[in-house]
C-alpha cells in the first residue's frame, strides 16, 4: 500500500465530514460577529457602560476603520465586486454543477461573508453621514453586528444541512 493512500484513508479529506473545516467555519463566525467594522464589539459595550475615554476610543477606531472601508470600496471597489463575483461564481459552478465538495464548503462559508461585507460596507457609509458619535455610533455597531449574527445564523443552518445531506448521500464507506 502506498503512503499517499493510507494518509488519506487515515484524513477524511472530505469537507463537510471533516472537524476542522467545522471549527474553522465556527471561528469565521464568531470572529465575524466580534469585530463589527473592525471595531471589537468589547469596546462599544464599554462605551456605553463607562462613556468618557471608552467612548472618545470607540469613535476614533470607528472613525479610522471607517474611512479605511468607505477608501477601499472608492479606490477598488468596482474590481474587488467583479474579483468576488467571478471566484463565487467559479466556486458554485465547480461546486454544485461538477460536485466538487471542497468548492461548496467554500462557497457556503464565502457567499454569507460577501453578504457581511455589504452590511459593513452599508453601515461605514452611515456612520459617515452622521452617525460617528455616542450613542448613535453605538446603535448603528450593534445593529450591524445583529445583522451580521442573523446571516451567519442562517448560513451555519444551510451549511449543516447540506453537510448532513452530503454525509448522508455518500455514505460511510464512501
Amino acid at each position: 500500500m502506498d503512503w499517499y493512500t493510507s494518509i488519506f484513508e487515515l484524513i477524511d479529506m472530505r469537507s463537510f465530514s471533516n472537524l476542522w473545516f467545522w471549527i474553522a467555519l465556527a471561528v469565521a463566525w464568531s470572529s465575524a460577529s466580534h469585530w463589527v467594522l473592525g471595531v471589537p464589539y468589547d469596546m462599544v459595550t464599554r462605551a456605553r457602560r463607562v462613556g468618557g475615554q471608552a467612548e472618545t476610543d470607540l469613535e476614533d477606531i470607528a472613525r479610522v476603520n471607517t474611512n479605511r472601508i468607505l477608501y477601499i470600496a472608492r479606490v477598488s471597489g468596482i474590481w474587488l465586486l467583479g474579483a468576488t463575483c467571478f471566484v463565487l461564481t467559479a466556486l458554485a459552478m465547480l461546486g454544485f454543477l461538477y460536485g466538487i465538495e471542497f468548492a461548496q464548503a467554500v462557497f457556503l462559508l464565502g457567499f454569507p461573508m460577501s453578504l457581511v461585507g455589504l452590511v459593513g460596507l452599508s453601515a461605514a457609509r452611515k456612520i459617515e453621514a452622521g452617525e460617528a458619535h455616542g450613542e448613535p455610533l453605538c446603535k448603528r455597531l450593534t445593529r450591524t453586528r445583529i445583522y451580521t449574527q442573523m446571516i451567519g445564523t442562517l448560513s451555519i443552518f444551510v451549511t449543516a444541512l447540506w453537510g448532513m445531506y452530503q454525509n448522508m448521500s455518500i455514505g460511510v464507506l464512501g
